[in-house]
């Protein structure tokens, strides 16, 4: 090659470890909870519930959050939105740590929605075609989350539609594979989850409110201002945990029995994130806080939901 001759970008290998962090587990309660709420609440409304199938079907949302999570960082690099100047650790911003090809997330990220589709096929197989049109509406906003012109991320509508998309459209797809009925009640059911879901949305954005800003993004704490944003991020918490407690008390009435100890067990959680500034230097922080306050008070409302249950598991 000659001194004139124009210099190709050279990058570093697309190991396994970074598509994994592409794939960001730690996020993956987002996915993991609605279902194991979908499965636990076709155990109080069915004779049987198949272990086989419900394990497909948690695959399946574990794929779709990793799409979600490689569609975000991708388009986020490409458009200039992350950078070394932001609060994330570097496990969570994989393109902007290393030297890889962006490209290379992007057909990741397809890859996980064909392999959720691939396997999908068992439970269009085993239930019609309802969880696929439910599982097409999901795919499309995946993509629409953070491709396009003006993605959903970008617009004071992420927190309604990720809580949504994950937390009401994900119990409703794998009730009705399980049961084999289309049931909307179940997004009632769900309305924890989707608060939940629209929480981990909420913190993000709201500890990305300046950065946010300067890049061109309208999201729901860029609108309200941080002090709004804080009181209504705080009065969801409150919500979040009277809707665990009112879904038991009108559905689930055994659970009640389960909601002292969540109370308990979560008060800690909740406590360190009410006192969160929710700014750039504690956004890890916040993170993880509400990381583990899904889990925790998600995997109460299953056990509450279960103490109802009188289906037999099988395979």
């Amino acid at each position: 090659m000659t001194e004139m001759e124009p210099k190709q970008e050279r990058y570093d290998a697309f190991t396994v470890r970074m598509a994994i962090q592409l794939a960001a587990p730690h996020t993956w309660p987002a996915a993991i909870i609605p279902c194991l709420i979908a499965v636990c609440a076709a155990s109080v409304f069915s004779e049987t519930v198949s272990i086989s199938l419900a394990i497909a079907l948690l695959v399946i949302c574990i794929l779709m959050q990793s799409a979600v999570n490689t569609f975000n960082d991708y388009y986020d690099f490409v458009k200039g939105a992350d950078s070394l100047d932001d609060n994330v650790e570097e496990s969570d911003a994989t393109l902007v740590y290393n030297n890889v090809n962006p490209r290379a997330a992007r057909n990741l990220a397809l890859g996980f929605l064909a392999a959720a589709f691939a396997l999908g096929a068992y439970a269009i197989y085993c239930a019609g075609w309802i969880p696929l049109a439910i599982g097409v509406i999901g795919a499309f906003f995946v993509v629409v989350y953070s491709a396009g012109k003006t993605p959903i991320s970008y617009l004071p509508l992420g927190e309604a539609v990720s809580g949504v998309v994950m937390g009401g459209l994900i119990p409703l797809a794998c009730y009705q594979v399980l049961t084999g009925h289309l049931d909307f009640t179940v997004l009632l059911w769900a309305t924890p989850e989707i608060i939940g879901v629209g929480l981990i949305m909420l913190t993000n954005n709201t500890c990305d409110r300046e950065k946010d800003i300067e890049s061109g993004r309208r999201t729901l704490p860029c609108l309200l201002g941080r002090d709004r944003a804080l009181k209504l991020y705080h009065a969801a918490l409150v919500v979040w945990v009277c809707t665990i407690a009112a879904m038991c008390a009108i559905y689930f009435s055994r659970g009640l029995l389960v909601v002292p100890f969540m109370l308990l067990a979560s008060y800690p959680l909740l406590k360190a994130l009410f006192a969160n500034p929710l700014i750039p230097a504690s956004r890890i922080g916040a993170m993880a806080q509400i990381c583990s306050v899904n889990i925790a008070l998600g995997a109460f409302y299953a056990a509450a939901i279960m103490t109802n249950s009188t289906a037999a598991f099988v395979l």
